[in-house]
């Protein structure tokens, strides 16, 4: 009985004094509800979809690069964008698109950290970006064959109902 207890209280001790914190680019992940519109060239827009990107770090926690995902539930978009993580911005130039194939170009890519507001009104970050596909169907598709890119931009999800 005695030795059942002692290890009833060694299970619980503390091993190490570490604290398990976050990623190096934890600012910049998470999951956006975000809103796709397609630019036309002479920059006029028109609002085509609504959907979910996720941003997330490599397994090396490194510093210069994040995922960008849809995971699969819309284009199957799958690519690594350059960060610089103090200025919050991001860039793509031809990235493979490991989940659908081709190319993907993003510019003016930005995380503004309390910019957005959820459907309560409480300040959360937002992101917008633009971006091409080097073999994007939806143009000839849907009739925008003569369409310039798409411009991206939505809030973070705040894990609570909205």
């Amino acid at each position: 009985m005695a030795l059942m207890l002692s290890w009833g209280f060694t299970a619980c001790d503390v091993e190490t004094d570490e604290e398990p914190g976050g990623t190096n680019i934890q600012d910049m992940c998470g999951n956006w509800d975000v809103t796709w519109y397609v630019v036309w060239p002479n920059g006029e827009e028109e609002e085509w979809t609504d959907g979910t990107i996720f941003t997330y770090n490599k397994a090396d926690n490194g510093t210069t690069q994040m995922w960008m995902s849809d995971q699969d539930s819309y284009l199957g978009l799958q690519f690594l964008a350059n960060i610089d993580y103090a200025a919050k911005t991001f860039t793509a130039a031809e990235s493979e698109n490991v989940e659908g194939g081709g190319k993907v170009t993003v510019t003016n890519g930005k995380i503004l950290p309390g910019a957005g507001k959820n459907l309560h009104g409480v300040a959360c970050d937002s992101i917008s970006f633009e971006i091409t596909f080097s073999d994007d169907p939806y143009p000839a598709k849907y009739g925008y064959a003569d369409f310039s890119h798409y411009r991206v931009e939505g809030k973070k999800y705040s894990g609570f109902t909205e």
